[in-house]
């Protein structure tokens, strides 16, 4: 019995921007117009004033301009620490501040829960991890690199595959888009990370919007944010069996697919299957 992804495939793809800049919107647009998901990490303590008149289009969105972005834009809006400090060089007080004001500012400004982040300029440390857990954070994504398209062994130290600006992201792209897992029992996942505001400032745009075009609308590859990922996975890992795999019960919210004896199965969210 493996698990399968959303629909029964076997392949997701992420993305997951910081710090909550104008750029933002020109990004969004881009995912969009291919059908893919991002999670955007913001830092609520940070943004520009409303009264702030731009010299150029550069830099922290506005509260209004932000809320207008992700507000119900179907993309996760996720913690990146109030003002954006490095968590493991602050005292214990001060990043549990960090964490739970930036996540209940989120979870006020844009209804929705904040349960994910990313670390601010990428440092963390196993005190960090626990103060995560105790502000409710269920995963955290790193800025090291793996080149891979695994899935997490430990949630609080999600690695991506890579930076967008990675040399080689097309060529794994490319591999992910138009190969699929050789075995039954492999999922892949390719989770690219980045900054938008680098796009203006190292004039590449063309990058993710070569990537969007090659990546995106693609019937075999589930389009995801981070936390439909996460909890997909533990609504899988939650699934209670009998002994001979016959009986599979979902106590979960969310439908599972699952592979077994060759065949792909869906177990709907609360119900059982018999098979």
């Amino acid at each position: 019995m493996y698990m399968k992804l959303k629909d029964g495939k076997s392949k997701v793809l992420t993305l997951s921007y910081d710090d909550g800049v104008v750029q933002d919107i020109r990004l969004m647009e881009i995912l969009n117009q291919n059908g893919i998901k991002a999670t955007f990490n913001i830092n609520t303590g940070l943004y520009l004033p409303e009264d702030t008149v731009r010299e150029k289009y550069y830099g922290r969105m506005k509260f209004s301009e932000a809320k207008a972005l992700y507000t119900n834009s179907g993309h996760e809006v996720a913690v990146h620490g109030l003002t954006h400090p490095a968590l493991d060089r602050i005292p214990s007080d001060e990043a549990l501040t960090e964490i739970l004001e930036d996540r209940k500012n989120i979870e006020k400004q844009y209804g929705t829960l904040a349960r994910g982040m990313a670390y601010p300029g990428g440092t963390y440390s196993p005190q960090v991890m626990e103060e995560l857990k105790l502000c409710g954070i269920c995963y955290a994504r790193t800025i090291q690199s793996t080149e891979q398209v695994d899935f997490p062994k430990n949630w609080l130290e999600w690695h991506p595959t890579c930076h967008h600006k990675n040399p080689k992201l097309m060529e794994i792209t490319k591999r992910f888009v138009d190969e699929s897992p050789r075995y039954g029992n492999r999922i892949w996942m390719l989770y690219v990370w980045g900054h938008s505001f680098e796009f203006d400032l190292q004039d590449n745009w063309h990058i993710i919007e070569e990537f969007a075009q090659y990546a995106g609308g693609k019937e075999d590859i589930w389009y995801a944010t981070n936390i439909e990922i996460y909890d997909y996975v533990k609504a899988y890992e939650s699934l209670q069996t009998s002994v001979d795999k016959r009986i599979v019960h979902n106590p979960s919210s969310v439908d599972v697919w699952f592979a077994h004896n060759k065949q792909t199965y869906c177990v709907k969210a609360g119900e059982t299957l018999y098979l």
